[in-house]
């Protein structure tokens, strides 16, 4: 198994900087608005505008680091994943800046449009039904086609990859107090706060998960990662069906807490985020401000704070459908 303590900032810095020509370097911006500013007592907002990346996610970063670790002669015998979109997507993308096939697993419920934008990317897309299924048939292609797979979240490699979101955010925000991510397996979150505790071990760094999620909430109360039966969120990119041991020892090391929100608060948080912040994003990408808002309030008021967007690939019928179904719910983050 990979060593977390060989998650050093060397090492993150380097692989930035062999992946600087291909990914996109996204802004952090201010939050100017002053509904959310009131909510938490005129706290400085920043947003990490990760939805700007290649592929609409901060995924591209980790499926390129990996595809970078592996040698030539096995990487042109393709790339494969599973998914419930981002991250075959990621792969999807990754495999075509390297030159080499992809054929990547996703779940039979995944939305339309992210099918679509794996097969825009040039892999072929095969469905599988359930978390398990996916992950599954992405190991017989692996053994049987020889593809190399690309996890979702865990190992070095992929924390190498999304550390960029980190080393950045820390570059164009100095003197933070506490970053708010995102947490479905952890693959952010893990290279995030590696970064931001080992620059500042005073920034606080908090992981919001959705509650019909909770794999990684579940996996730090048992000391070790645990599965999950049946996830029940509408955050469909928060989903995997594991906590996995990589990932959760990054988390349990250098993450602050992981709270968890409600599919309610997740709609709520949604439309704030378009009409405060001015961005259309997927579920997942309004978790940062729904745990702002929630349960991480009274901790972040008056901070000076960073929240992720992590992503905005969602069509929009199911945006204007979950925007409908928050709209009514804003007072319930705002009071």
């Amino acid at each position: 198994m990979d060593n977390p303590a060989d998650i050093t900032l060397d090492r993150m810095r380097s692989r930035h900087r062999e992946l600087a020509s291909s990914i996109v370097r996204t802004p952090s911006v201010e939050l100017v608005s002053s509904s959310v500013k009131r909510v938490l007592d005129q706290a400085n907002i920043y947003l990490k505008l990760e939805a700007f990346q290649h592929t609409g996610t901060f995924k591209a970063r980790g499926a390129l680091s990996v595809a970078h670790s592996i040698p030539r002669e096995e990487l042109q015998r393709g790339l494969t994943g599973a998914s419930a979109g981002n991250h075959a997507i990621a792969v999807a993308w990754a495999a075509r800046q390297m030159g080499v096939p992809a054929k990547v697993v996703m779940q039979s419920t995944a939305n339309p449009f992210r099918v679509e934008r794996a097969r825009s990317e040039g892999a072929e897309v095969v469905l599988a039904d359930g978390g398990p299924a996916t992950f599954a048939e992405a190991e017989r292609l692996m053994r049987e086609e020889g593809f190399t797979f690309v996890h979702p979240f865990e190992g070095a490699e992929t924390t190498l990859g999304t550390a960029g979101v980190g080393l950045e955010l820390m570059a164009d925000v100095i003197d933070l107090d506490a970053v708010v991510v995102a947490v479905g397996g952890g693959g952010l979150i893990s290279g995030v706060a590696a970064v931001v505790k080992q620059l500042n071990p005073r920034c606080l760094v908090y992981g919001v998960e959705p509650k019909g999620a909770n794999a990684v909430s579940r996996g730090l109360a048992a000391n070790g990662p645990v599965t999950i039966e049946k996830s029940d969120t509408i955050a469909d990119s928060l989903a995997p069906p594991m906590s996995l041991p990589f990932s959760l020892s990054l988390i349990a090391r250098y993450v602050d807490d992981v709270v968890t929100i409600s599919d309610d608060d997740l709609c709520a948080a949604l439309v704030i985020m378009q009409e405060q912040a001015r961005l259309a994003v997927e579920p997942a990408a309004a978790a940062a401000m729904a745990g702002a808002l929630g349960p991480l309030r009274q901790r972040l008021s008056g901070k000076r704070m960073a929240m992720i967007v992590c992503g905005s690939n969602i069509d929009a019928a199911s945006y204007a459908k979950l925007h409908e179904r928050g709209y009514p719910l804003v007072p319930t983050l705002f009071s």
